[in-house]
């Protein structure tokens, strides 16, 4: 997995100047858009589309202060549609505009190659547990999302949809089906496809034996939907933290931590998180990655 992204890199550098985007990097070391998405932005923290917007002003600054070539023909080299969105850009990155930054003198930001290198070493734990699912059932919430969103980390469409099922009292009801002290909650989440434009995220309860079937078809017939899981392994990680923040912690660790030591990868499953009714004292949530181990003459391949 790190050497891919790596691979990646390389992609990204010899073909900076061409009409690129992240879901044709991830076509090139053959992943899915969302896989490559995800392992991308918690190894380089940072997106690959973000990456490619810097190295361009990176580079189009150097070619401005360096070279004769006019605002106009360095915007058109590096993707801009017009010299006035390049300009803007190249302010927000730079702090000054492309017609000062061929002055001499002129301060500008340089944004060097991505190499990601991984260090195994001891003294840093990081619990987890793999655990065997059958077939699950779930009664959920659903909604549908573009898959776009998973590259704006400044997107809150999902925390925008926990709030306004909340806010319409649409989760207490669900979760009177279960006993009580296991009403825990899950956020389940369907892996993103390429040939699709967009995923399925729900807000659920578990359907199992402590759950009264017997109200399921009065749910289903008022927009609630039936979500089924096939049988999994998975990796799972406790979540301590006041918010959200440790969540997407946990998941930059297991791509940094997890992968790279343990010989296990993401699978194309359906992942999700436990918010438990009474849960262990600090913890927000566990989280629950379908994982496959990887053939022994694939791992420890990491670069040390």
């Amino acid at each position: 997995m790190i050497q891919l992204i790596q691979q990646a890199i390389h992609y990204m550098e010899e073909h900076i100047c061409e009409d690129l985007r992240f879901t044709d990097v991830a076509k090139h070391v053959h992943m899915s858009s969302y896989q490559f998405h995800r392992t991308f932005r918690f190894l380089a923290g940072m997106t690959a589309n973000e990456y490619i917007r810097k190295r361009r002003l990176s580079l189009a600054a150097r070619e401005l202060q360096t070279t004769k070539c006019s605002v106009i023909d360095v915007a058109y080299k590096y993707g801009y549609e017009s010299p006035e969105s390049f300009s803007k850009a190249f302010l927000r990155f730079h702090g000054v505009t492309p017609k000062q930054a061929k002055q001499k003198g002129t301060k500008l930001h340089l944004f060097n190659p991505l190499v990601i290198k991984i260090i195994l070493e001891g003294g840093s734990v990081m619990d987890y547990r793999i655990e065997h699912r059958q077939k699950q059932q779930f009664l959920a919430l659903v909604r549908d999302f573009p898959n776009e969103i998973t590259n704006d980390d400044q997107d809150h469409s999902i925390p925008d949809f926990w709030s306004e099922c909340s806010g319409k009292n649409l989760i207490g009801p669900m979760q009177q089906l279960r006993v009580e002290g296991k009403r825990d909650l899950y956020g389940l989440c369907a892996p993103v496809r390429d040939s699709e434009t967009h995923f399925r995220y729900g807000i659920g309860i578990l359907v199992d034996g402590d759950t009264d079937v017997t109200r399921l078809e009065y749910f289903t017939e008022n927009g609630y939907t039936i979500w089924e899981t096939d049988p999994a392994d998975y990796a799972v990680f406790q979540c301590f933290g006041p918010n959200g923040d440790c969540l997407g912690e946990t998941w930059s660790k297991f791509f940094k931590e997890f992968v790279p030591q343990t010989g296990y990868e993401q699978t194309d499953d359906a992942d999700y998180e436990i918010y438990f009714e009474k849960g262990e004292k600090g913890l927000f949530c566990e989280l629950w990655v379908p994982v496959r181990q990887i053939a022994e003459n694939q791992a420890g391949k990491a670069t040390v």
